[in-house]
């Protein structure tokens, strides 16, 4: 029951109380009335011209991999190939490494930061003129909605260039009375959520700050980093200055055990963070690492109930959950709690799920068939604990990897669901009567990434914001990124902070 294919708008509360059968029961239907039906608004993708099959990206050129494996790219939304991934070896990365350090002593360090600013200003007015079909190409490949790649993320890609193309000559005013210099060559390790922002948030500073870099995009959504070394190549960017190796972990451990690596620039999960932690101690490189959330949204009596609900949507459904951000954990004053489920749970009657390229759905596809089952497993877990689940009855499509949205009443600190991350659109909602114990519920967790808060009283927000341990708090607003400013966790969320001036500290050694 916790994954379901219903035919109504209607949604389904249920729980675990112990069937012979081991399977949830169904204890009753809420009808909230039909949806209003949208014709189909389809992004087209016709002009999109995938290859057959992407290659890697090293020294300015796209190369063979040694060993001729190459590994299928699926759109999540269709389970149907888009195209074949070259796999590299532990040889591929080395020739990126050293194409990476050649470029690095006789071209880009070298180089006036004016120099590298232009470069990076002409990457970011590329981006922004090729935008629609990044976008397209990023939500075929990922599953994300159309309106979250094309409104959200190719802006805010194209931000990043800019804002460090601006940095790039003004390292000195950056840190005044100290000597910037760069570390020379990183490697950087992105995820699959947001495959295009990620490798922005790590290429641009780095590149500002005179490094060269090699790139490891996730294995699910390669695509569009390639499409970026094109890019790069119009761009007329010196060959070797930036390098992109696709493959599986093995690729990105390769990276990270290179000895030839200054800085290692990690975004994923806690437990390949750790791995990353213990190989580079006692070593030369430089680590930041940006992992894990099991973010809090704390609703208090005085907020604004209706911009808080819209919040909470935003933060976890429109994202299909999938940023490491997402307020996955709801706190709400007790006074309001049911006042807020009723609100909570007709919203998501509301929300569409379907065909991410069509302009009218609000909830896309899950990005793999090992995430799916991941949501699934865990799910299950919360209904077995006792949680009651309020699932959407929408249409989920055929083919493909779907799952409605959902959120769990009846849950405990100690229930895994509100302790691991889930990474897909379900909520936790738990209750607290006083200020002190909202700190505490949000701070019982091994992670401190983000978290928001929702009230009308700016003195509140300001005690609450000073004793929740998170490294970016959003006040009546949710899940809102700027370049300029710094975003990073404390606790198993990992070290360092990405964007805003911060975001140059760790591509840097100041003397």
């Amino acid at each position: 029951m916790s994954r379901r294919k219903p035919n109504s708008s209607q949604l389904a509360i249920v729980n675990r109380n112990g069937g012979p059968d081991g399977q949830p029961i169904a204890k009753r239907r809420l009808d909230f009335g039909k949806r209003w039906s949208y014709a189909p608004a389809l992004e087209a993708n016709s002009y999109i011209k995938l290859r057959n099959r992407y290659q890697l990206f090293i020294n300015g050129r796209f190369v063979s991999p040694k060993s001729g494996q190459y590994f299928d790219s699926i759109n999540p939304a269709t389970e149907e190939k888009l195209a074949e991934i070259g796999s590299a070896n532990k040889g591929d990365v080395d020739l990126a490494v050293k194409a990476a350090r050649r470029s690095y002593k006789n071209v880009w360090s070298k180089m006036p930061g004016r120099e590298r600013g232009k470069y990076l200003f002409r990457i970011a007015r590329l981006i922004q003129e090729k935008a629609r079909e990044l976008a397209v190409l990023e939500t075929m490949d990922g599953g994300k909605t159309i309106k979250e790649s094309r409104d959200i993320d190719l802006p805010l890609v194209a931000a990043h260039f800019f804002y460090y193309a601006g940095w790039a000559d003004k390292l000195e005013y950056a840190f005044p009375g100290r000597k910037a210099r760069p570390l020379g060559v990183a490697g950087q390790i992105i995820p699959w959520n947001f495959p295009l922002l990620m490798a922005a948030w790590k290429l641009a500073p780095a590149l500002a700050c005179g490094n060269t870099c090699v790139l490891k995009p996730a294995e699910t959504t390669s695509i569009t980093a390639l499409h970026l070394a094109e890019i790069f190549q119009e761009a007329g960017l010196p060959d070797g200055v930036v390098n992109i190796v696709t493959g599986p972990g093995e690729t990105g451990s390769a990276l990270v055990n290179h000895p030839d690596i200054d800085k290692i620039a990690f975004t994923g999960s806690t437990e390949v963070g750790k791995r990353i932690a213990s190989i580079t101690v006692g070593t030369k490189k430089k680590l930041t690492l940006e992992l894990g959330g099991k973010a809090a949204n704390i609703i208090f009596e005085d907020a604004p109930i209706d911009q808080a609900v819209e919040g909470i949507i935003a933060g976890i459904y429109f994202n299909q959950g999938h940023v490491c951000c997402a307020g996955s954990r709801l706190f709400v004053q007790e006074s309001v709690f049911l006042n807020v489920i009723r609100k909570l749970r007709d919203r998501i009657s509301t929300l569409r799920v379907g065909d991410p390229l069509d302009k009218n759905t609000d909830i896309g596809a899950i990005n793999s068939r090992s995430q799916l089952d991941k949501i699934c497993e865990l799910v299950d877990s919360g209904l077995k604990q006792g949680a009651q689940l309020v699932q959407s009855r929408a249409r989920l499509p055929a083919k493909g990897y779907w799952y409605p949205p959902s959120f769990f009443t009846g849950v405990t600190a100690s229930h895994r669901i509100a302790q691991e991350e889930i990474f897909g659109p379900v909520l936790s909602v738990m209750t607290f009567r006083t200020p002190e114990e909202a700190i505490a519920h949000a701070n019982n967790t091994p992670y401190g990434l983000s978290a928001g808060v929702w009230t009308d009283k700016g003195s509140k927000i300001f005690k609450i914001v000073n004793q929740l341990r998170a490294g970016v708090v959003w006040a009546n607003t949710y899940n809102k990124f700027d370049p300029a400013s710094p975003f990073g966790g404390y606790k198993e969320s990992g070290f360092g902070r990405e964007g805003g001036r911060h975001g140059l500290l760790p591509y840097l050694t100041l003397g």
